[in-house]
């Protein structure tokens, strides 16, 4: 027995040596090394999924011709009564400002009525809206602290109007917006729309999320412009009341819910260049790192819950849009961190990846200058490669955090 064992012992390390061997011959003989390619391959892949979410995709949108027709706009169309949603949680220190920024607005020809949807605040907000009971104002609240959608869900069944227009404290508004609004919606074909979002800081110049946002509102127009969108402003959007009113799912983000509901419903939701939400500068970074993880995290919760949007053979182009704006931008962080030591490991075979590893490590560099040296995120070589790395960690905190369960359905809105 000790005999058999030690041939077989025998056998399999004379196996091994004449692999070994033939893999080297093969290698000499052929001028090949596997693992090279096998790394080069990693590296090719790993840059294409980490580029395509950013760059191929709004490429892909912007060569496709336009995939959604406008419909003739109803010229006769009663001014249909809007019902502007406000949802607020312990916002004493600018429900104030926002009630009055509502009331500013040039008068609106049809009805027009303001609820604040409280999510169980527990600071003087409720007492403010109580203020401007006598000018209109509906106070609505949600006695358990339930988040944002569950609150804004007793505020619909509560709402009389046609269109419903949901805003956050921090959105301002100007102008004739709810007439901009009313003119969208003579489209028969429109179901919800988004704001265009746009950050301004103390002294009304763009702030630290400018040049991004722009792009994201650019991405809308391309999504908007195909298809449908497959997401809205969560701070101020508007959608055609009966779309929502039995279809309001508390666990999904209600930007994300509405526009699934739009596209179910056969409308499309579109993005209004001409209506305009203004934000205030973030106080507190630190609070706004939270804030994005919290909105990757219940942006996954939501694809879990209504999984049937992935499927192209029933949404088509919706789906590849979710697939392209949602999945392949989580995997974004995942990709980066290998391609760091896969470049690294390239880095003595050629000058290429010699290049992209000095690239990476001047990358990574200056968004570590920017977090130290928060003056220096004052200009934009700094700010834009700080804020994409710190929204990817953003998704990546998210992602570990989904995949342990955790799940997030209340909020505390940034302070601004």
């Amino acid at each position: 027995m000790v005999i058999c064992e030690a041939f077989q012992v025998f056998a399999l390390d004379s196996c091994y040596d004449l692999y070994c061997l033939e893999y080297s011959t093969l290698q000499l003989r052929l001028g090949i090394d596997f693992m090279d390619i096998f790394l080069q391959v990693c590296f090719w892949l790993l840059l294409l999924m980490a580029c395509y979410s950013y760059f191929i995709y709004p490429l892909v949108l912007w060569l496709l011709p336009a995939g959604r027709e406008t419909s003739a706009l109803l010229a006769d169309a009663k001014w249909p009564p809007i019902s502007i949603i406000v949802t607020a949680h312990n916002e004493q220190a600018g429900i104030g400002a926002k009630i009055d920024n509502l009331l500013a607005l040039p008068p609106y020809a049809g009805s027009l009525e303001i609820i604040v949807a409280s999510d169980a605040s527990v600071d003087r907000t409720d007492d403010i809206v109580a203020e401007y009971t006598d000018r209109g104002v509906k106070l609505v609240r949600n006695d358990r602290h339930e988040g944002k959608e569950a609150a804004q869900a007793l505020a619909i069944h509560e709402a009389q109007g046609d269109l419903l227009v949901f805003t956050d404290v921090s959105t301002s508004m100007q102008g004739n917006v709810l007439q901009k609004i009313e003119q969208h919606f003579r489209d028969p074909g429109v179901g919800a729309l988004s704001s265009v979002d746009q950050f301004v800081d103390r002294e009304g110049r763009p702030a630290g999320e400018g040049a991004y946002v722009r792009y994201e509102m650019w991405l809308r127009r391309q999504e908007s412009r195909v298809s449908s969108l497959i997401g809205l402003s969560g701070s101020f959007f508007a959608v055609r009341a009966a779309i929502c009113r039995d279809n309001w799912l508390t666990s999904v983000p209600s930007d994300l819910m509405t526009a699934i509901n739009c596209f179910q419903a056969g409308f499309a939701a579109i993005s209004a260049e001409d209506v305009i939400g203004y934000y205030p500068d973030l106080a507190d970074s630190a609070k706004e790192f939270r804030r994005k993880i919290r909105t990757v995290l219940r942006g996954m919760r939501a694809l879990a819950v209504v999984p049937s949007i992935l499927n192209p053979l029933k949404y088509g182009l919706f789906a590849f849009q979710v697939w392209s704006h949602k999945l392949f931008r989580w995997i974004v962080p995942w990709c980066l961190i290998l391609l760091l030591p896969v470049s690294a490991v390239l880095s003595g075979e050629h000058p290429f990846y010699r290049l992209a590893l000095a690239g990476q490590i001047v990358f990574y560099s200056v968004s570590l200058l920017g977090w130290l040296a928060p003056s220096a995120a004052r200009f934009t070589l700094v700010r834009l490669p700080l804020y994409f790395v710190v929204a990817n960690l953003a998704v990546l905190r998210a992602g570990w955090d989904f995949l342990r369960g955790r799940s997030i359905t209340t909020w505390t809105p940034s302070a601004r």
